[in-house]
């Protein structure tokens, strides 16, 4: 009886200590305090394994613990998988723990919700995604999810990013492809060089991890977090996609190989349609004049659906049916786009880029599926034309911030070529200001204001003619003009002259109140219209080096009329401004005892600069943002 005691006792303790060592893993108790300290979140495993099964078939498998320790890590967590036609999930769940490693709630694949990938429009039904949205209750918790999928394309192997954001710690993660039938293997480290990372990678197989990392804390105007955080690149030279067997080496070989995939048929329109931009062209021989005509019909008849190149698929719907609904995402317009142009013999060619204001390249020595944006290509005599496809309002040959100065992968007939977009650079992005502003007694101002927008800067303000006049309006009182109290705009005229790529607007305009008026004096402060307060943080140590990613050039001229019975007695001297960053300028010159002009000239010069020089910049910006404060005093006569 003792030893029947004993055994149940042992028995029973083994269960209880079984089941505590369970719940243990997931307690937030066990992450070392190193790693807690200035994370929103920590990784406390995160293990990806892709298996190549054979040049159309692999299996990818991921497990993911993350703990969040408050509301800003719930950023990082994401329980969501991607499924189509050509992919199929084989393994999902969640579970949810709490801060002592209790289970919560746990998740099977028949609890996930399942929507479709891309709204308005049933071209992309196929593309979808299984996904939970879970609401914290409390913190620290703790989320473990886990999926599998397999796909017959391998020409998207997942990269590894091992330190995916700033305030997020890694405990473990690790990167593992099994390749049994040993296709060859490429790979490429980047920003390896400060992180301890273990690679244990054969011929034929890949082999990474990481542990202990801790902490990357922002730092205002910093590198993006993919220049300077670790990643890995893997590709195999002999792939599918979407079904389709390709073969490559380098950049010309896939280019070669993904536009004969693209062609496919999908650049077929009916007759009628060609006829119809045949004789919208007649007459005009330039190509370029031609393009014109056939971007401004494609922009007057589409409307653009947003799917990131990847997720609906990477081959284009058929320009025949773009043409028949009239709405396609950036692969399909730019291939109907592209499709039009050959109807009227104006070459172009499909190109495929990484898109946003971060200007991110694709990889020039990594060939590869890559991006998410799809742009046109027209050669030029080596001043090539670049569309977007996907706005109804952009002018021809305009890109903006979000796809200028990266590099881009052309696909032409004959090869991928890797191409640079045009560059909007420092003074390009020339904001020109011209106002006559005249003083009341009472402290008042009214002012007429002529400002021309060039570049990024036209870019910025372009969509002001969408809106409406009390949108209008209400923009410039509270996101342009903020700082003056009691302005009044009375009339505003525009004009988007899409030709030149140049946006002119004219105000009229009352500020009550302006100046600071009594017996001895009248003060008000001389910068009226463009304000430049920005001063940048101040860390005592800078970890990150200094990026400034938009240069700009501003140019503003005032001229003041004082008020009746008030004269002008002195100016300040000349204020220079002149560092590796730009360069500030303000002068004053007297018309006479009753008028002056103001002109300031500021110039931010974009860069990459060393940890070392932020404190110079910021002092640089601190003194402009103080002499923007600038006030001027005039006296009774």
């Amino acid at each position: 009886m003792k030893k029947f005691i004993t055994l149940c006792l042992f028995i029973s303790l083994f269960s209880i200590t079984t089941t505590f060592s369970q719940k243990e893993n997931y307690t937030s108790l066990l992450i070392p305090s190193a790693l807690k300290e200035d994370a929103n979140a920590v990784v406390r495993d995160n293990s990806l394994e892709i298996t190549i099964e054979d040049v159309d078939a692999m299996t990818v498998f991921k497990k993911e613990v993350i703990t969040v320790l408050n509301k800003l890590g719930d950023n990082y967590v994401s329980m969501s998988a991607h499924y189509d036609d050509d992919t199929k999930i084989t393994e999902l769940s969640a579970t949810i723990y709490d801060a002592f490693g209790s289970e919560i709630k746990k998740y099977k694949e028949r609890d996930f919700l399942d929507v479709s990938a891309v709204s308005g429009g049933t071209l992309y039904s196929d593309s979808r995604v299984k996904y939970v949205d879970y609401t914290p209750i409390s913190y620290p918790y703790t989320v473990v999810f886990e999926s599998e999928y397999k796909t017959s394309s391998t020409g998207f192997i997942p990269s590894w990013f091992p330190v995916e954001s700033y305030f997020l710690s890694i405990e473990k993660s690790s990167y593992k492809l099994l390749n049994p039938k040993h296709f060859t293997i490429r790979k490429k480290e980047k920003n390896f060089h400060s992180y301890s990372i273990e690679n244990t990678s054969t011929a034929f197989n890949v082999n990474y991890a990481i542990k202990n990392q801790k902490v990357v804390k922002y730092e205002n105007n910093a590198p993006l977090s993919i220049d300077i955080m670790p990643h890995l690149l893997v590709g195999v030279n002999q792939f599918a996609l979407k079904k389709i067997v390709g073969e490559a080496t380098n950049w010309s070989e896939f280019g070669k190989w993904r536009y004969d995939y693209l062609k496919n048929g999908n650049d077929e329109l009916s007759e009628a349609i060609k006829a119809k931009v045949r004789l919208l062209v007649e007459g005009v021989t330039e190509p370029i004049e031609k393009a014109k005509i056939v971007y401004a019909f494609m922009q007057n008849k589409t409307r653009y659906i947003s799917v990131q190149e990847g997720v609906g698929g990477w081959m284009p719907i058929p320009a025949n049916e773009v043409d028949k609904v009239g709405y396609g995402d950036c692969k399909g317009l730019t291939n109907y786009t592209k499709t039009l142009l050959d109807a009227v013999g104006v070459k172009s060619h499909y190109a495929v880029i990484w898109a946003g204001a971060d200007q991110r390249d694709v990889e020039k020595d990594f060939f590869g599926m890559q991006g998410n944006h799809v742009i046109l290509n027209i050669p030029n005599n080596g001043n090539d034309i670049w569309l977007e496809c996907t706005s109804q309002t952009i002018p021809f040959g305009f890109l903006g911030d979000f796809t200028d100065d990266r590099n881009v992968l052309v696909m032409t007939p004959e090869g991928g070529i890797i191409k640079r977009t045009p560059a909007y650079k420092d003074e390009t992005n020339l904001q020109e200001i011209k106002a006559t502003i005249q003083l009341e007694k009472n402290g008042s101002l009214s002012a007429s204001l002529n400002r021309v927008s060039n570049g990024i800067k036209y870019d910025d303000k372009s969509h002001y003619e969408r809106f409406t006049e009390e949108e209008l309006v209400k923009n410039y009182k509270s996101n342009v003009w903020d700082y003056n109290n009691n302005l009044e705009i009375t009339d505003v005229d525009l004009l988007n002259d899409k030709e030149k790529v140049v946006f002119k607007e004219d105000l009229k305009m009352t500020v009550k109140s302006y100046a600071s008026v009594n017996e001895q004096e009248y003060l008000f402060r001389v910068n009226v219209f463009n304000k430049n307060s920005f001063v940048p943080k101040r860390y005592r140590s800078r970890k990150l080096p200094l990026k400034i990613s938009r240069g700009y050039k501003d140019d503003t001229r005032y001229e003041f009329k004082l008020p009746e019975g008030y004269v002008l007695s002195s100016l300040p001297s000349e204020k220079v401004l002149s560092t590796k960053f730009g360069a500030y300028k303000v002068t004053f010159t007297k018309i006479d005892d009753t008028t002056f002009t103001y002109h300031k000239s500021m110039v931010i010069k974009a860069g990459v600069y060393l940890k070392e020089d932020y404190s110079e910049y910021r002092n640089f910006r601190k003194s402009i943002a103080k002499y923007e404060k600038l006030r001027i005093a005039i006296t009774q006569k």
